[in-house]
């Protein structure tokens, strides 16, 4: 495969060593961990757009391998004011406040779990109960075939465990913040959350990416999730990031019997992102349902790349992803239904739409099915196209003006993604941003 190989001095390389060297009291286990995808990583280097690289075919990281960037930069000053017109925000949710990479406590609050759920840093977990989490972490999210992931699990120190006991219900959602100050300059973040949801468990997560700054600064993030027979797991991910940043996030979810897991991903922001979404329906009665929502403007790339490993019998997955383009922005879509031989009864439904608001936008969708089995109902499509016109002159002619009336039609288009949303906060947050210009879909949404 064509790489862009990181060569040994790179700051990669140089922030690896300085980590560690500061971990020698880590398990072995993590140690070695960490070592081995760091060797990977060198090995593998930055995928490149270039042909016969297919997972990348549409998506150059260039800029990323050529960023130069901090690893070690201090965390900024951030309030809980300034977080509240960044982010959607509920006193009452549980959370765990990342600044410029670092946990922040004094932002942070667990008071309202119920009891025995565990929302701890990664940190936090290592040091105090390293062996609850040596059989998940770095087994759910493959790190020998994605240099980012890899990269990441090289510089595992910090991000959030969140712990559910068996039976255990979440009335408030878990809400894990990332925020980039506009002091933090061109840094380097590779956070990890790990989710392990016990059988017959409830509950919803809302990881979000902020930021106030306007550097070339560089996410790089992983969330591993664990559902157990019968639990209900609702995921939120939102990735409104500065709009000279970097963004890199997969997400990687392994589903036990009967469990159902519902994921909602909305990105705006961000020069170059890229969002990578794997479920393994592991057992029969297994049930994912998954919707994104991207808006892209200028020159900004935003990448959708989803996998959905039908590995049982009885297995249901939903899809569907509306991308709303302007200016001479790109999206991508690669949407993959892989349903295993011997998955009989499997059920995949595959779309995507796309609304481009200018001639110069460009999407590339990708919705494939591999059937290795028969007796399967599945099905895929991928549509692109403009402002309906008609509809556009109807509300033009009611005396709307034409600025709201194109509003009104995005809005409109963009609902379906809105509206699934389980967290009846979070969607009344959304409304009001998405109602904001579309060029202006970076400015902080008033408290």
């Amino acid at each position: 495969m064509p790489t862009v190989t990181a060569p040994p001095t790179s700051p990669y390389q140089s922030a690896y060593d300085s980590l560690a060297s500061q971990s020698a009291q880590q398990p072995a286990w993590l140690r070695d961990l960490r070592r081995n995808a760091m060797q990977r990583f060198a090995h593998l280097g930055f995928p490149t757009a270039r042909r016969g690289n297919e997972p990348w075919k549409y998506t150059s990281v260039a800029p990323i391998a050529q960023a130069a960037l901090a690893h070690d930069a201090a965390a900024g000053a951030a309030t809980l004011a300034h977080l509240k017109r960044l982010a959607p925000w509920r006193d009452a949710w549980p959370r765990l406040v990342f600044v410029d990479g670092r946990y922040n406590a004094r932002l942070s609050s667990c008071d309202s779990l119920p009891r025995g759920v565990r929302l701890h840093t990664l940190a936090h977990a290592l040091a105090t109960d390293p062996a609850a989490l040596e059989p998940h972490l770095g087994h759910i999210a493959s790190w020998t075939d994605d240099a980012f992931v890899a990269l990441n699990t090289a510089f595992l120190a910090d991000g959030a465990v969140l712990i559910i006991p068996p039976g255990a219900v979440l009335e408030e959602p878990v809400h894990i913040l990332h925020v980039v100050t506009d002091g933090a300059g061109a840094i380097a973040a590779h956070p990890r959350t790990l989710v392990l949801a016990g059988d017959r468990s409830r509950a919803a997560i809302i990881e979000t990416f902020v930021s106030a700054s306007g550097a070339a600064y560089f996410t790089n993030a992983v969330t591993e999730i664990v559902a157990a027979p019968s639990a209900q797991i609702a995921h939120a991910k939102l990735m409104l990031e500065g709009a000279a940043s970097y963004h890199v996030g997969g997400t990687c979810v392994r589903q036990a019997q009967d469990s159902a897991f519902t994921s909602a991903s909305i990105s705006s922001g961000a020069a170059l992102a890229r969002n990578n979404l794997a479920i393994l329906l592991a057992s029969p009665g297994a049930s994912c349902n998954l919707s994104g929502l991207s808006l892209t403007a200028g020159s900004q790339h935003l990448d959708n790349t989803l996998s959905v490993d039908h590995a049982a019998p009885h297995t249901t997955s939903r899809q569907i992803y509306k991308g709303i383009l302007d200016g001479q922005s790109r999206a991508v879509f690669v949407g993959r239904v892989l349903v295993r031989q011997g998955a009989t009864k499997a059920d995949a439904v595959q779309r995507s739409k796309n609304l481009l608001l200018s001639r110069g936008a460009e999407i590339d969708a990708k919705p494939s099915l591999e059937i290795l089995t028969d007796d399967v109902r599945c099905s895929h499509g991928a549509t692109a196209g403009e402002l309906d016109q008609s509809a556009l002159f109807y509300l033009m002619s009611r005396g709307l003006p034409r600025d709201a009336a194109r509003s009104l039609l995005v809005q409109a288009f963009a609902s379906e993604i809105i509206q699934s949303l389980a967290i009846a906060p979070l969607r009344t947050w959304l409304d009001r941003r998405l109602a904001l210009p579309l060029a202006a879909s970076h400015a902080e949404v008033p408290a």
